[in-house]
């Protein structure tokens, strides 16, 4: 297989708030990944279906214009897809329902040298590759 046969990793950016979504697609571009953002649930979940198989990693915005986001996690989990939740709110767990505990949930806003040190650990499969 040739270089020119890989596929530019993608992930699945999944937050409402117009400039955070583009300052972290600018974060996720410079890491030399493919960032796919939607910007509501059922948005995120059409992507998904649309997607088969074709993300390597997912930042979640916890609260996405008053739903959460708990349904795209599960998704995400079906497939395989590893992801971090993201929020602006203190990181209190007691509020993820329990089967969601387990995935990271990272700061917003979040800095560069911490997406960068974060997402490499999401999509490190894709980056063995």
């Amino acid at each position: 297989m040739q270089d020119t046969d890989r596929r530019t990793p993608r992930v699945l950016v999944v937050e409402d708030e117009f400039l955070v979504a583009m300052d972290l697609a600018g974060f996720v571009r410079r890491l030399g990944f493919e960032p796919i953002i939607a910007a509501r649930p059922d948005e995120a979940l059409d992507t998904l279906s649309r997607s088969a198989g074709s993300f390597d990693a997912a930042l979640v915005d916890i609260n996405l214009g008053g739903d959460r986001s708990w349904s795209i996690a599960r998704e995400l989990g079906k497939r395989d897809v590893p992801f971090a939740f993201l929020t602006g709110y203190e990181a209190d767990h007691a509020d993820i329902p329990e089967d969601l505990r387990g995935a990271p949930v990272w700061p917003k806003p979040i800095g560069f040298d911490q997406l960068r040190s974060g997402i490499r650990q999401l999509a490190k499969d894709c980056l063995q590759a």
